[in-house]
């Protein structure tokens, strides 16, 4: 049993309240949370009452003020790390780290598009591509949140309210296109993603913060040069306590390094969590939201 310290606020959470990602009521709801160890149950091994932990994933429940979890499920904080920036960067760093690092294994050199490159995922995109020597384009919807992309290691930020994102990626890749595009939006970017890759490029979608991607059509990538497509799942890329531990242990060798830090644009108490979604959903937010139990 943990006692909540932190709490972070997600699109899945509002994917999970709106029943977009059907759930089982009665239900909790949020899955990414910091706290401390209050009790165990017989037979757990690996930690004890007292340890600072963090959990991020199913089963939900983090929107509260204490939770039980599965204890192969948590992951030990290091010192040096607060409850709050935990909170902020565990389950939207582990998201990278398994785009980034197991879905398509960038290399130094390489130039991507990344979408959304101001939100929480985004920034910790751009600090850990920067890391690997990897060129990062992002979009973004306002010269604010593109200055935040670009301080934070962006390469260059599309604002694509103003802009043809395909046409602008063709022009600085010098006509060639990128071999990957991660996109966390969903309906609305699905055909310039598409637009922006290179032959046989990958088009990674991994969120819907603007409705699911439907009607999708072979044909489309087979004409834009063979093409490849996947919507991958953080739950698929940590599902084991091995994969879990080292996707973690990654991340928090990046934050104790000073190679990534969390941002936390918002910070609202728990009984306000609606007010939560509202900014999130209203694309309102820079960087990490969270709550305070």
């Amino acid at each position: 049993r943990l006692r909540h310290t932190a709490i972070g606020v997600n699109f899945r959470d509002t994917y999970d309240r709106t029943g977009l990602y059907p759930l089982s009521l009665p239900s909790g709801l949020g899955v990414e949370v910091a706290g401390v160890v209050e009790a165990v149950g017989a037979g757990v091994t690996g930690v004890r009452g007292g340890d600072r932990v963090a959990y991020c994933g199913d089963p939900l429940g983090a929107y509260a003020t204490a939770g039980v979890y599965p204890a192969d499920r948590l992951v030990e904080v290091p010192d040096g790390i607060g409850d709050e920036d935990v909170a902020a960067i565990l389950l939207k760093g582990l998201t990278v780290w398994f785009l980034l690092r197991r879905v398509h294994e960038v290399r130094g050199g390489e130039t991507i598009l990344f979408h959304a490159a101001a939100g929480g995922v985004g920034l910790i995109a751009c600090q850990w591509a920067r890391h690997l020597g990897v060129r990062l384009i992002g979009t973004a919807g306002s010269r604010e949140k593109a200055d935040a992309a670009l301080a934070q290691g962006a390469a260059a930020v599309i604002l694509y309210r103003e802009e043809d994102v395909p046409a602008r990626v063709r022009e600085l890749t010098e006509s060639a296109g990128v071999p990957v595009v991660y996109d966390s939006v969903g309906r609305d970017t699905w055909v310039a993603s598409l637009d922006s890759l290179q032959p046989r490029g990958l088009m990674v979608s991994f969120g819907n913060a603007s409705g699911p991607v439907e009607g999708v059509r072979l044909l489309a990538l087979a004409s834009r040069g063979s093409l490849y497509a996947t919507r991958p799942r953080l739950a698929d890329y940590t599902a084991t306590k091995d994969d879990l531990q080292a996707g973690a242990g990654e991340l928090f060798d990046l934050v104790l390094g000073g190679v990534i830090r969390a941002t936390i644009g918002r910070r609202f108490p728990l009984a306000e969590a609606a007010e939560a979604h509202r900014a999130l959903e209203a694309r309102a937010t820079i960087g990490s939201t969270i709550l305070s139990p």
